[in-house]
């Protein structure tokens, strides 16, 4: 048996990392998987890398990750470079039996795009989007997909695989855990507010505004 701690799309913002680390310490989490986007939108880059250093989070690279390093000097050696540089595009790993993959987007490879999109506006599941993601999945070969970058909250059955997004942790608010064998998911709430199931910037603006 064992507990894998998912968070996603932390978007340089060091408080909502930090959070979600204590909660998976304290359920006993096994290994933290990150699905990309450590950069963007906040300016924690930093402390935030730092976090997922010391605590051996295992990230795949997402959209801003990559804007980021090409907004750098090739041969800057700062630690977030360093750190976003060896990044890869997909995590695929074997723990208790089950094989798990991890990509920013959408499979095989993909850290830009649309994304694995499976809810509407007010968090319900759109079985159109259900049923393309479906036929898009059949024969991947993975048991469990964890994907970020639509800053949407889901963890679905879509034929033979269990797609997880665990949501931005800034953004969304959340975080969850994953365990296996039973591959059952936990969603958890971050920064003392109820989880944000879908969020995009439009609305973030507008909010601001």
């Amino acid at each position: 048996m064992a507990a894998l701690g998912l968070i996603s799309d932390v978007h340089a913002t060091a408080a909502p990392v930090q959070e979600a680390l204590a909660i998976f310490k304290r359920a006993g989490v096994n290994q933290v998987l990150c699905a990309g986007d450590i950069a963007g939108y906040h300016d924690e880059v930093e402390q935030t890398v730092a976090l997922l250093v010391d605590n051996d989070v295992q990230a795949v690279r997402g959209n801003h990750d990559l804007r980021y390093l090409d907004r750098c000097d090739e041969h800057d050696d700062g630690p977030v470079a360093v750190f976003l540089r060896q990044l890869p595009a997909v995590l695929d790993i074997e723990i208790a039996g089950r094989r798990v993959c991890v990509v920013h987007a959408e499979p095989p490879d993909a850290c830009d795009g649309g994304g694995i999109r499976l809810l509407d506006q007010d968090g319900g599941v759109r079985p159109e989007r259900a049923e393309l993601w479906t036929q898009q999945l059949a024969g991947y070969g993975c048991d469990v997909l964890v994907v970020g970058h639509s800053h949407q909250v889901f963890a679905e059955w879509l034929g033979e695989t269990l797609v997880v997004n665990p949501g931005s942790t800034v953004f969304n608010h959340s975080c969850a855990i994953l365990q296996l064998p039973e591959m059952t998911v936990q969603l958890l709430p971050l920064s003392g507010k109820p989880i944000r199931k879908t969020w995009n910037w439009a609305d973030y603006m507008a909010g601001k505004g």
